[in-house]
């Protein structure tokens, strides 16, 4: 199977739910309140002004087609991104978040208190495979992710392709093309928090695609934007 020639995943930018999430996190609360369901969450102005700023170093990359997941903020990230690119666009539900289940709108803390059970198995069973009733784990999240990277593979070979996503999902798309062990994914997610419209990409060499950037976030200083949580950011070129 040919390789792609280019492929890299931006991060939604800034949207009102990471605003409030923030927040409720910082304030010690124990749910998030947010009135719209996850798919729904827009983009806060901050989140409209990243997506301007990853558009322009989108424009410098030129990729041959964006697939989107399906939630609201980042449809909104890569029309502001792409618009008058001529960058055919797909939107893809492989691509959604990861889905919380009963653990959804609910803070670190509120996770001890309301749900200690499941905070107890989630220790125990790890990250990766721990999965909330009516949610997804790590595990579940690659196999959708898998099946959609295989397919793009097979659909455009020697093409250029950008994915919009989530937090999570640039972490994962990492595990996979880089062929990461659970070991190494847990501890690139405990150091590493993924800014808001930063630019992860890989570029091929030979059959293989190799690390080119990972949560770039340049672009958002040039256009005078934060990241969420920047000073937790580790934007490292790999």
């Amino acid at each position: 199977m040919e390789q792609l020639d280019w492929l890299a995943v931006v991060r939604h930018g800034l949207s009102t739910g990471n605003v409030t999430a923030q927040e409720a996190e910082a304030g010690g609360a124990e749910s998030i309140d947010i009135p719209e369901r996850d798919a729904d969450v827009p983009l806060s102005e901050t989140g409209r002004e990243q997506a301007e700023a990853v558009g322009h170093l989108l424009r410098e990359h030129r990729p041959d087609i964006a697939i989107v997941s399906p939630y609201l903020r980042t449809r909104q990230t890569a029309e502001i991104a792409l618009a008058g690119s001529g960058v055919t666009t797909v939107v893809d539900e492989r691509l959604r978040d990861r889905e919380l289940g009963v653990l959804d709108l609910l803070t670190a803390r509120g996770v001890q208190a309301r749900l200690p059970d499941e905070a107890a198995r989630r220790a125990r069973l790890g990250k990766f495979y721990y999965r909330p009733p009516g949610g997804e784990s790590w595990a579940d999240v690659l196999l959708r992710l898998r099946a959609l990277l295989r397919e793009v593979r097979e659909d455009h070979p020697g093409g250029r392709v950008v994915l919009f996503a989530h937090e999570a999902t640039v972490l994962m798309v990492r595990y996979l093309v880089e062929g990461l062990l659970e070991q190494d994914l847990m501890e690139l997610a405990h150091r590493t928090a993924i800014a808001n419209c930063s630019l992860s990409s890989w570029q091929r060499a030979g059959e293989h695609l190799e690390p080119e950037l990972f949560n770039a976030v340049e672009h958002l200083h040039r256009a005078d934007t934060e990241p969420t949580r920047q000073e937790d950011v580790n934007a490292e070129p790999v």
